[in-house]
């Protein structure tokens, strides 16, 4: 796990650009504490690292160059089946000088140059540079799980890790998109390849860039998984599912430095956390956090039954709403953007607590995406199902699932009715696309709470359109199939730069053993009446580890989902100061993006727990810390 920067041109005198690659190097020190390097290869490029040592930790230095000086990589995260790849080189000749994954990575670039992508299992994004033609190749892994950001600085091109170091060029500032901002207070987080910042943009998940100089040439996908449904009813799925699980962890428990997780109590991280301890010679270190404001927002019971049936080492923390106020602006600057729920605040605490025992982590992302784990999959089928019954509409055929096998499931709503009372308060019947924006747009009600000017200029179409791009986009007529692609490319590449940056920010590797590419391949080959029987979420996943896990944790039915106690914070108090200060400040209300009286009626009357007030404060936070360069 490390920080890259590079910058390109084309036949530029590039020496008075080593001060500005320092400063770029110099904000993302926290990704890579244990060592420093910088290439430069005149008239082409710069390029700038930083480096967390976690294999072969002697060797493996970057930036790495080839022995004639013609290739050039820079490199962030880990690729998993190094050894494997390794052997495959060593057998057509290669040699190696170390046992690091950098190196396996390198060698294989400069054999197979864009079909490399083709053979790697990992996390991870690189710029790989050809000196003899000026050319380059940059990507990003499956899933997005290590960031990668670029930027057009007059003449040159850059590359990094994150946002704040592209900021450290001179010839480009911090800038709001406007398209991006209505995509956030829709979503919470933005489409495609756009970030909240005016001309910054990311590298796709499973996709590569490719160049000359300062030039893009082209971007491509090298990884679609599609939805091509095996019908072979004589297929093992479960036992699959389970060696594909296992091989996964068997491949992302290398490191050469201590391991542990976080365990939450829920299905995902108690999975990750009985595969990685099968496969410790020593008690694994688990990492949990709590609240002591009640009972719901206390999962510990569970957490404690795991780390007790896998003999793990529990270790625990219990954050404070002094610790919220003055954490927050700092997790806002090391998110470069504002995203998701506050449940980035425990997790990061939680982070910290496990950087004083190990340097990497094992967690559970991925699980709700991939294995249909939402509640709101539930309730879009529910209404597919009363579709069904009442209009005779088939859309999915055989993949619908019926009114009969889904009413047994529905007790787990019980806790949902006010999302219930927003589904169906308009639109009933309408197409998957719509009936699905619908559910999770959490800009609802805008006309009351944005300022008069941006609810004007504020394109819901245009929106409805980006989301329909990616709903749409993948060969099923499968609801579910569609709802977590959507998801897939969408909320949880915003999740997974949560778990970089919280991670990156104390110097500790996130690992997520259940993004496996292989994992994902099999599950959208599955018929979905399989995956998500009678509208059980995770069925599939349920059914292969009933033996693995406690009854008590496969069964629950109360998975909070890291909840914090902002309701009673805001009663009064330092929280309730805090956002009011923050969120009615001239500043703030000179932004004409919220309306100052429905501010105030949030404040008074919701908590900040509500997601419309948690995206306006987070959005508020950025501002002053990128936008006002505070």
């Amino acid at each position: 796990m490390c920080g890259l920067i590079s910058i390109h041109t084309e036949n530029k005198n590039l020496s008075d650009h080593l001060f500005i690659l320092d400063k770029m190097i110099s904000k993302i020190k926290h990704r890579g504490p244990d060592d420093e390097g910088k290439t430069h290869v005149p008239n082409q490029a710069l390029f700038g690292h930083r480096r967390l040592a976690i294999i072969d930790i002697n060797n493996g230095q970057q930036p790495m160059r080839s022995d004639d000086k013609r290739y050039t990589l820079v490199f962030n995260g880990e690729i998993y089946n190094y050894v494997e790849l390794k052997e495959l080189l060593i057998k057509e000749g290669i040699l190696f000088t170390s046992s690091s994954d950098t190196e396996v990575l390198f060698k294989l670039l400069i054999k197979k140059g864009s079909k490399a992508l083709d053979y790697i299992n990992g996390m991870f994004s690189f710029v790989f540079h050809d000196s003899k033609t000026n050319s380059w190749l940059a990507a990003r892994d499956h899933f997005g799980i290590k960031p990668l950001y670029y930027a057009q600085c007059g003449s040159d091109l850059v590359f990094a890790s994150e946002i704040k170091a592209i900021l450290e060029h001179p010839e480009i500032r911090a800038q709001r998109d406007e398209h991006s901002l209505q995509q956030y207070i829709t979503f919470q987080f933005c489409l495609d390849n756009r970030t909240l910042f005016k001309d910054i943009k990311k590298v796709k998940p499973g996709h590569y860039i490719t160049g000359k100089g300062s030039k893009i040439d082209k971007e491509l996908s090298y990884w679609e998984s599609n939805y091509e449904i095996d019908t072979n009813n004589n297929k093992d799925w479960e036992t699959q599912l389970q060696y594909l699980l296992k091989n996964s962890m068997d491949l992302q428990m290398r490191s050469d430095v201590p391991i542990g997780t976080y365990l939450s109590g829920g299905i995902d991280s108690s999975l990750v956390s009985f595969l990685a301890s099968k496969r410790s010679r020593t008690p694994l270190p688990m990492f949990h956090g709590k609240f002591n404001e009640g009972s719901e927002y206390d999962e510990s019971d569970y957490a404690k039954e795991i780390a007790k049936f896998t003999n793990g080492d529990y270790f625990e923390v219990s954050p404070n709403a002094e610790d919220f106020v003055k954490l927050l602006p700092n997790l806002i600057y090391a998110l470069d953007e504002p995203l998701a729920g506050p449940g980035v605040f425990p997790q990061y605490v939680t982070s910290k607590l496990a950087s004083q025992h190990v340097k990497v982590i094992l967690g559970g992302q991925g699980g709700d995406e991939i294995f249909g784990g939402y509640t709101r999959y539930l309730i879009a089928y529910l209404e597919q199902a009363i579709k069904g019954v009442v209009l005779g509409n088939q859309e999915e055929g055989k993949h619908l699932v019926t009114l009969e096998s889904i009413v047994p499931n529905l007790s787990v709503l019980k806790e949902y009715s006010p999302l219930l009372r927003h589904f169906w308060s308009k639109g009933l019947f309408q197409s998957m696309d719509s009936r699905y924006f619908h559910l999770i747009d959490r800009s609802q009600g805008n006309k009351s709470i944005l300022h008069d000017d941006l609810y004007k200029s504020f394109d819901k179409e245009k929106i409805f359109s980006d989301f329909q791009n990616i709903f749409n986009k993948p060969n099923t007529k499968s609801y579910i199939n569609k709802m977590t692609y959507f998801d897939q490319n969408t909320l949880l590449p915003a999740l997974l730069q949560i778990e970089d940056r919280v991670g990156m920010s104390v110097s500790i590797e996130s690992r997520v053993p259940l993004l496996d590419y292989r994992i994902v391949d099999l599950v959208r080959s599955i018929p979905p009446a399989l995956k998500f029987q009678g509208g059980k979420t995770k069925h599939l996943l349920k059914k292969s580890i009933s033996n693995w896990l406690p009854s008590k944790i496969i069964n629950r039915k109360d998975k909070m989902g890291f909840p914090v106690p902002l309701k009673e914070w805001m009663i009064k108090g330092i929280v309730r100061d805090f956002v009011g200060d923050t969120l009615l400040s001239g500043k703030s209300l000179n932004r004409n993006i919220y309306d100052k009286k429905a501010l105030e009626n949030m404040i008074d009357n919701q908590g900040v727990g509500a997601r419309q007030l948690w995206g306006a404060l987070c959005l508020e936070l950025w501002h002053q810390l990128f936008i006002d360069g505070n």
